[in-house]
């Protein structure tokens, strides 16, 4: 039975690797700051631009109490943006392009679990 940091640290692992095979590229993971924490910042390249992508990836071993989408409540939203904005404070460059927020909620076995990927999962307007 694998303890909840390691189960963790194996399903962030596999939303990064979805994600950097769809084509993102990883600035950060594990950012902590007081109050909240960044599991992924990445960066999206698109036709107009690079977007950076703040990810909150959810696992989930049963969904008997809705999905990792769920578990992001209006307080885990507040945090996360309070986070990206301290993240976009010390990396001014990434503060100029636009943002959005991303949860990946994976289920089943952590070695191998099931992604969703929700993207542009909630705006500031929604806090």
């Amino acid at each position: 039975m694998l303890d909840r940091r390691a189960r963790g640290q194996l399903v962030e692992a596999a939303a990064r690797g979805r994600l950097e095979r769809a084509g993102l590229r990883t600035l950060a993971a594990n950012v902590g700051y007081r109050g909240g924490e960044l599991d992924l910042v990445m960066l999206e390249h698109g036709p107009s631009g690079d977007t950076v992508v703040f990810v909150e990836v959810r696992y989930r071993a049963a969904s008997s109490f809705g999905g990792g989408f769920a578990s992001v409540d209006h307080g885990k939203r507040r945090r996360l943006v309070r986070a990206a904005q301290l993240y976009l404070g010390s990396h001014p460059r990434l503060a100029q392009l636009p943002c959005r927020f991303d949860v990946v909620e994976a289920s089943g076995d952590p070695a191998a679990p099931q992604l969703d990927w929700l993207r542009d999962a909630f705006r500031l307007d929604d806090i």
